[in-house]
């Protein structure tokens, strides 16, 4: 088992000593704090990729995000983040199969498409429009409500119809969503315990569905 207490020990010290300073004198243990969950991201790829060949080429480390924010456009943002992330996701991808983020704050896995490009969009929409009975039976499953609960909260929802779709189309509140993504939220109990990544397999599996949906609506004919 993973000493998984160590990375939660080290981010919430860093969340309470956010500077260049502190991060300096505590290298060491930023690497080994990196180190055990890249080992952690090392057994989560070996059980999603039973699942999905996709998941073959990447190596744990190349799942992870800077531990730096890129301040150029939020410089009141801390220097360092208080969570690692898992991010199996290749350039150009237009979504992301599974997400992981472990932190102080906010700990959670998710999935699906998030802010994509409009003519990522667009397909989306129109598959919507074509059989947005498949989604809603996908999206109302009960293990998909049990898990997920349904859609996460889409912050850029449109409060109104998309162009060229009308106000009473059967399937407008779908189509009212700009990001289409499930997720659920981790306790420290949960990430840090031998079930972690059974956990993280089931939530694969019960989003491949949706998974399925959005990279057949993208998908070049």
């Amino acid at each position: 088992m993973v000493q998984k207490e160590y990375i939660f020990r080290f981010l919430r010290d860093l969340s309470n000593n956010n500077s260049k300073e502190w991060m300096d004198e505590n290298r060491e243990r930023y690497h080994t704090a990196k180190e055990r969950w890249i080992e952690e991201v090392d057994l989560i790829l070996d059980k999603l990729v039973k699942h999905d060949n996709y998941f073959q080429n990447f190596k744990p480390k190349d799942t992870l995000m800077r531990i730096t924010n890129n301040r150029q456009f939020h410089p009141n943002k801390p220097i360092y983040k208080d969570h690692f992330s898992c991010s199996p996701i290749n350039k150009g991808d237009a979504f992301a199969r599974i997400y992981i983020s472990v932190g102080v704050g906010h700990s959670f896995i998710g999935g699906g498409l998030w802010r994509p490009e409009k003519k990522v969009l667009k397909q989306v929409r129109e598959a919507i429009d074509y059989d947005g009975e498949e989604l809603r039976d996908i999206l109302e499953d009960k293990k998909f409500q049990d898990f997920f609960g349904g859609l996460a909260h889409d912050p850029d929802k449109l409060k109104t119809s998309p162009r060229n779709y009308s106000n009473d189309h059967k399937h407008i509140e779908l189509l009212r969503y700009n990001n289409l993504t499930a997720q659920v939220k981790l306790t420290q109990e949960l990430v840090v315990s031998d079930d972690f990544v059974d956990y993280v397999e089931e939530a694969f599996v019960t989003l491949q569905p949706l998974n399925k949906f959005i990279m057949k609506a993208i998908s070049v004919a």
